[in-house]
């Protein structure tokens, strides 16, 4: 199945909703749980899958993904046809860079018809979940359908930036609905659980789409032929923002549209239905602070389906004693990554990422530190997000008064602190 079907990772988006985070990085490569990138996830479904033939669309500020998939994802062997590789706008028809996404794939035409794939596994780089694709694929090549498109069941608003799916006999997809966006402008629907919309039973069950389609490679390039077509006959513009609205949609009344189920039993991965597109500042908190609970929604630890990923060689995390106080470094329900030393300071509630230093007498509550963050003596943080390589003054607090740390740093609807660089001249 492996060499029948190609994969295209979509890994365009910038994340208007986590700005803060994508300020240096794509989407797809934004830290996640404490050692991972956003992408790993889709691309240990590919592995686990046994799908191997994929191609990762890149553009904007792409260095850091391409350098992530270059250090972690050389694992496959091209003598066996499979591999990773990033695709970034190749112009070959104009000067254009990628307008959207399909507009992305369509620029790769060329790459869609030399491959021998009878099918086209379209796929979100920037979204959070476990998923075996094999089953997927199985499932669209018995059905039959031109399309399969992934979906998951949600009660109320659902995730708020997914298209909703009405769905007929057999699976069959009727149509689609637009997104309804995020009702309280806080995030906090993003998608975070299935099993969270799926509590109030008073609310009927509904279906959105997950960033996930399977064409059949013939019918994929014809329809980008006829897209092409309609392209010309308005101007040379059409929308393109949204694959199961521009483009499926128009499909369920002249080609069979199947749906997939998402967090069905069948498949080799446990279906904790999870799915996360951290669309916002506060999804992706709440989506990693999740991770920290006694059963969390997403569970990292499943042997069977392990999270690849590239670290660095780095020792392993440690507490000491403080230089100056005596006092033991603590740590409390946190994750630690590689290279972390806690040095007379307490951590609570929190995910470490490589090579963090808490200084002595520092305490860090409830909070995300990317790779090399430095917490210096006294300093106190809480509900923070800092990114990487920040250092914070000793004495310094964050997160206790919003109003001050709106006029310094980046501050969510939901109080949720991102600090992405320090002014010096204001923290001393």
């Amino acid at each position: 199945m492996s060499k029948e079907t190609l994969i295209l990772i979509l890994a365009i988006d910038r994340g208007v909703g986590s700005a803060p985070l994508t300020e240096h990085r794509t989407k797809a490569a934004v830290p996640f749980g404490g050692k991972y990138r956003v992408i790993d996830f889709t691309l240990a479904n590919c592995l686990h899958s046994g799908l191997r033939q994929v191609l990762v669309l890149t553009q904007y500020k792409s260095h850091s993904l391409h350098k992530h998939l270059r250090d972690g994802w050389s694992i496959f062997n091209p003598e066996l046809r499979e591999f990773i590789t990033p695709v970034p706008p190749q112009m070959r028809e104009s000067q254009d860079w990628y307008a959207g996404p399909f507009d992305a794939i369509r620029q790769n035409r060329y790459l869609i018809e030399r491959s021998q794939a009878e099918r086209i596994l379209i796929l979100d780089g920037g979204v959070v979940y476990r998923m075996d694709y094999a089953e997927l694929v199985q499932a669209h090549a018995d059905s039959g359908a031109a399309v399969t498109v992934a979906v998951r069941a949600v009660r109320g608003a659902g995730s708020g930036t997914q298209a909703g799916v009405e769905l007929g006999e057999r699976e069959h997809i009727l149509g689609f609905r637009p997104p309804v966006g995020d009702p309280g402008g806080s995030g906090s629907r993003f998608g975070v659980r299935a099993e969270m919309d799926l509590e109030d039973d008073e609310q009927p069950e509904q279906f959105e789409t997950m960033g996930v389609f399977v064409f059949d490679r013939r019918f994929l390039i014809e329809e980008m032929t006829r897209y092409d077509q309609r392209r010309q006959a308005a101007g040379g513009t059409l929308p393109d923002t949204d694959l199961a609205l521009d483009v499926v949609a128009p499909l369920t009344s002249l080609h069979q549209v199947q749906a997939y189920r998402f967090g069905q039993a069948r498949g080799r991965v446990t279906p904790d239905r999870y799915w996360c597109d951290l669309a916002s500042v506060d999804a992706y908190y709440q989506a990693n602070m999740g991770l920290l609970r006694a059963e969390p929604p997403l569970d990292l630890y499943q042997a069977e389906w392990t999270i690849h990923t590239h670290q660095g060689q780095y020792p392993p995390a440690r507490t000491v004693p403080g230089t100056r106080s005596g006092n033991e470094g603590i740590f409390v329900n946190s994750m630690l990554a590689a290279g972390t030393v806690i040095s007379g300071g307490g951590v609570n509630h929190s995910i470490l990422f490589p090579r963090v230093r808490v200084n002595d007498g520092a305490i860090v509550e409830a909070s995300i530190l990317f790779t090399g963050v430095v917490v210096g003596e006294g300093a106190h943080l809480r509900n923070c997000i800092v990114e990487k390589g920040v250092e914070i003054p000793r004495g310094m607090r964050i997160g206790f008064d919003l109003k001050a740390d709106r006029e310094r740093f980046c501050v969510s609807p939901q109080g949720v602190v991102v600090v992405t660089k320090i002014d010096q001249q204001a923290s001393g």
